[in-house]
């Protein structure tokens, strides 16, 4: 099968190296805007051609939408309109606002709305991992709105990357991925620029730094021209998980403040419990 993977950075170039690997692809087919980051990735072998859309969708039997989500609900639609058999899908980390992009397209029936839940902090061709989606979830968002063969396509494909599937509304995903990724990089921004703001002796950073430090603020380094774009199409799930950790950080100030330790080990004892969840 001929894949067509747009959009060429840690994502697209991750899942074109494990289509290859998995046979699931017998050529790849690579699409992206910087011309510096097509021949790159064509250089580390992630894809076998570079092409435009145009001649890129026409080719395939599969495409990949890999690129950031305020390109994704314009490129779903162009895509879209040139396809006749083709399945499409994204790996996008929201998703109302390219279902709703493509909700009245008459071959919306070819497009599979996917999220594979992993990534790094680092970005560009370079950053492409081998095996990068095993013993991951996959979601698939909305998916009686896809065409069955479209779907089972798409399953098939998760499947043989060693991911499990988990089936949400739109909605319902752009929620819980609020919860549990981006208020995690909200935090990891914020902390890093505190830490940057008040210690101004960066070799202290680099001697000091330990496992939970570098641990915490290690999203910190991902791609803000990423970022920026799923926290504005987030915005009202992220305002509310923001507004809660907020209120959490608080509660910690007032205990220090206060000198109020018996609460302070009362929740910390509580954020213990995270253990049950995340062994």
């Amino acid at each position: 099968m001929v894949v067509t993977v747009i959009g060429l950075g840690l994502i697209g170039g991750s899942m074109a190296l494990a289509l290859k690997e998995k046979g699931i692809a017998t050529k790849v087919i690579g699409v992206d805007r910087s011309d510096t980051h097509a021949q790159r990735a064509l250089e580390l072998g992630l894809v076998d051609r570079i092409a435009t859309v145009r001649e890129a969708v026409d080719a395939a039997q599969l495409v990949v939408l890999a690129v950031p989500v305020d390109a994704l609900s314009g490129l779903a639609r162009d895509v879209l309109e040139r396809v006749t058999t083709q399945v499409v899908f994204d790996v996008g980390s929201t998703k109302e606002g390219v279902l709703a992009a493509v909700g009245d397209h008459p071959r919306r029936g070819r497009f599979v709305a996917a999220h594979p839940m992993w990534g790094t902090e680092h970005s560009g061709p370079e950053a492409a991992v081998r095996g990068a989606f095993t013993g991951k979830a996959a979601v698939i968002c909305d998916r009686d709105g896809s065409d069955e063969d479209a779907a089972l396509l798409v399953e098939h494909v998760y499947r043989s990357l060693g991911m499990h599937l988990v089936y949400m509304g739109a909605a319902e995903h752009d929620v819980h991925v609020a919860y549990i990724s981006h208020i995690s990089h909200i935090t990891s921004f914020a902390l890093a620029n505190t830490v940057l703001e008040k210690e101004k002796e960066e070799e202290a950073i680099f001697e000091l730094a330990s496992g939970g430090f570098e641990s915490t603020v290690r999203l910190a380094k991902s791609n803000p021209a990423m970022w920026v774009p799923i926290l504005q199409q987030n915005r009202e799930n992220v305002l509310d998980v923001l507004n809660e950790h907020i209120a959490q950080l608080r509660k910690f100030k007032a205990c220090l403040e206060k000198e109020n330790y018996d609460y302070l080990l009362e929740l910390i004892g509580q954020a213990n419990k995270i253990k049950r969840i995340l062994k």
